[in-house]
């Protein structure tokens, strides 16, 4: 760690034998990032399935990623336990880190707002994107691919590949938000319920951060993390398995959702606000009146979503009638 307090790679680096540089390198910084979204303090552990599951990759490369975090004094490997935190993870600032970027990842961006704004049909063929995006065809398979593990698109029993249904389907979002007004109300009231104190902590504190001035810095990946890792965290204390499968599938299904949503900054003020608040009353023991502050809170960022949604597409509509008739 240098003088201003951010962590830098070892100085003699150039004399450790390197970690294979494939995909590890391009992971590390988006690991990285998640521990700061999660505010990860030094000596918290490394999960390997946690990280795996969210990036959609197997647990090999974030192995082989744990070992270059590791090499550059972030990480520290114990035996038998895993890999640990050697500081706080908002001390990194991944800038001065000897990592590759993902190269694709302005263009996996790139691609995820085209599908969402329907600039790319619902079933395409490789070629089309190919010359729609001009790229070589490895880039774009691994943007594709990608796209597939997060469930955004998925490969035609022949050839060529097809977007979820359920990302354009208007009513389909309607449903996912009236389901999760079922489920997780209802996991704050199971008679097993649980907080979970230090996870609390740090989902209040990842808020007030948001409150503080994170809403209008952080991506619109992280943003949609932090909240889906407090809805996901809120199911996890009622200790029912099906009740969190059901919310990690919701969470999955809604990513791509939350990105077009999060582009509305202003609104998470208020929803960020409303989370502390369904913190405070679930900690002071009050879980049937934070089970139906939590059902109205997601009936209304539901509708705004789905209404938001409703005013987008006729628009588009009005766009391409104005265009037709010139």
């Amino acid at each position: 760690m240098n003088s201003t307090g951010v962590v830098s790679a070892p100085a003699d680096d150039k004399t450790k034998p390197r970690i294979k540089s494939d995909l590890a390198e391009q992971l590390a910084p988006k690991i990285v990032d998640m521990a700061r979204a999660r505010s990860m303090r030094s000596g918290d552990p490394l999960r390997e399935e946690a990280f795996a599951k969210e990036l959609g990759v197997s647990r090999s490369p974030i192995r082989r990623c744990f070992a270059l975090l590791e090499e550059l004094g972030i990480a520290r490997r114990e035996q038998n336990r895993g890999y640990f935190l050697t500081c706080d993870a908002r001390s990194i600032d991944t800038a001065k880190l000897p990592l590759d970027v993902d190269p694709f990842e302005d263009f996996y961006l790139r691609v995820v707002d085209d599908v969402l704004s329907g600039e790319v049909p619902t079933s395409f063929f490789e070629a089309e994107l190919l010359r729609k995006y001009d790229v070589p065809r490895g880039q774009l398979l691994k943007v594709l691919n990608r796209l597939a593990n997060e469930a955004m698109i998925e490969r035609k029993p022949g050839q060529g590949w097809e977007v979820n249904a359920f990302l354009h389907d208007s009513g389909a979002h309607i449903q996912s938000y009236r389901f999760r007004m079922a489920i997780e109300p209802a996991a704050l009231l199971e008679p097993g319920y649980k907080v979970d104190k230090p996870a609390f902590a740090k989902a209040r504190a990842l808020q007030q951060q948001l409150l503080d001035g994170d809403i209008f810095n952080l991506s619109r990946s992280q943003l949609f993390h932090i909240n889906a890792q407090l809805h996901e965290l809120i199911v996890r204390c009622s200790g029912n398995a099906f009740f969190l499968e059901a919310i990690r599938r919701q969470n999955q299904l809604r990513r791509f959702m939350g990105y077009k949503a999060n582009l509305d900054r202003q609104r998470l003020i208020i929803q960020s606000t409303e989370h502390i608040q369904l913190l405070d009353l679930i900690e002071s023991g009050k879980c049937e009146a934070a089970a139906g502050f939590l059902r109205h809170h997601l009936d209304i960022v539901g509708r705004q979503k789905t209404d938001k949604e409703a005013r987008d597409e006729a628009e588009k509509r009005s766009r391409e009638g104005a265009a037709f008739s010139v």
